[in-house]
């Protein structure tokens, strides 16, 4: 047997790293109460619906990608303001600080002038 990662899906579901073989991420009318992602698990028959984004999953899975953490949190900024549009209250200032977190972990340094 080996031994394989246990990689959490949300929804208080584990699945096993070595045995996820798909992931699909939920678009539209399927996406919303936490759903995020479709997950296919080799010997399970139907498809697990997982409250994780799909690089969430593939980050802790293993499969490692510089921009995924910056990523998933300027799509959770962006999904915060698209709801409490919709509800009719926005919060700038709090989106204001999540914008400059976003955006001061994508500075990159000032590049030294060269001396010669």
């Amino acid at each position: 047997m080996t031994n394989s990662k246990m990689v959490f899906l949300g929804f208080g579901k584990y699945a096993r790293a070595d045995k996820i073989y798909a992931l699909e991420p939920l678009l539209g009318d399927e996406r919303g109460g936490g759903r995020r992602t479709r997950v296919w698990v080799d010997g399970v028959a139907e498809a697990l619906v997982a409250s994780r984004t799909e690089r969430t999953i593939l980050h802790e899975m293993g499969h490692e990608g510089s921009d995924s953490a910056l990523l998933d949190g300027a799509i959770d900024l962006a999904e915060r303001l698209a709801s409490a549009a919709d509800e009719g209250r926005v919060d700038l200032a709090d989106l204001g600080r999540r914008a400059r977190r976003l955006l001061e972990a994508t500075a990159r340094p000032a590049e030294a002038e060269p001396l010669f």
